[in-house]
């Protein structure tokens, strides 16, 4: 049985509309593409027919690979407890005298550090994980160990 993909209902719906765009007019505009390609002639020496058939392969392959992803997930809608930390939750944190930053906690295919998402895979997510307001989480970075304190889950 495939690993579930965690999901919010806001990324599922991203990858949703992404696949009505692949499927619909990405595709339209590939076999424009190719048609145009073929009626150039020969195609053994034709770098525009090369070119639209590894896009093409490219494109079917994010198909594919969005429709696996949404076969498989698991949609977090709402946190399930404001307790403890679970795919889902806003979570704030502090190290030591830094300023704390607060995090959305998203399945891998959601991550996005930058923008505040991160995974329960990630090691900081993973320390998080299941863990209360007040605890104090130890995460193994690449440059070290730091410490992590729970100011807030909602």
């Amino acid at each position: 049985m495939p690993e579930p993909t965690y999901l919010t209902a806001e990324g599922a719906d991203k990858l949703k509309a992404e696949l009505t765009e692949l499927k619909g007019p990405r595709r339209e505009e590939l076999a424009k593409r190719l048609r145009s390609a073929i009626q150039m002639g020969d195609l053994s020496e034709n770098a525009d027919y090369h070119k639209a058939k590894e896009d093409q392969g490219f494109l079917e392959g994010r198909i594919q690979e969005i429709e696996y992803l949404l076969r498989n997930a698991v949609i977090i809608e709402k946190s399930p407890s404001k307790d403890v930390v679970s795919v889902g939750s806003h979570v704030t944190i502090q190290e030591s005298s830094f300023p704390a930053e607060t995090y959305h906690m998203v399945g891998a295919k959601e991550a996005d550090p930058r923008n505040g998402k991160i995974s329960n895979e990630s090691p900081i997510g993973r320390a998080l994980m299941d863990h209360k307001v007040g605890d104090l989480v130890e995460v193994e970075t690449p440059s070290g160990k730091i410490k992590l304190k729970i100011l807030k889950i909602e």
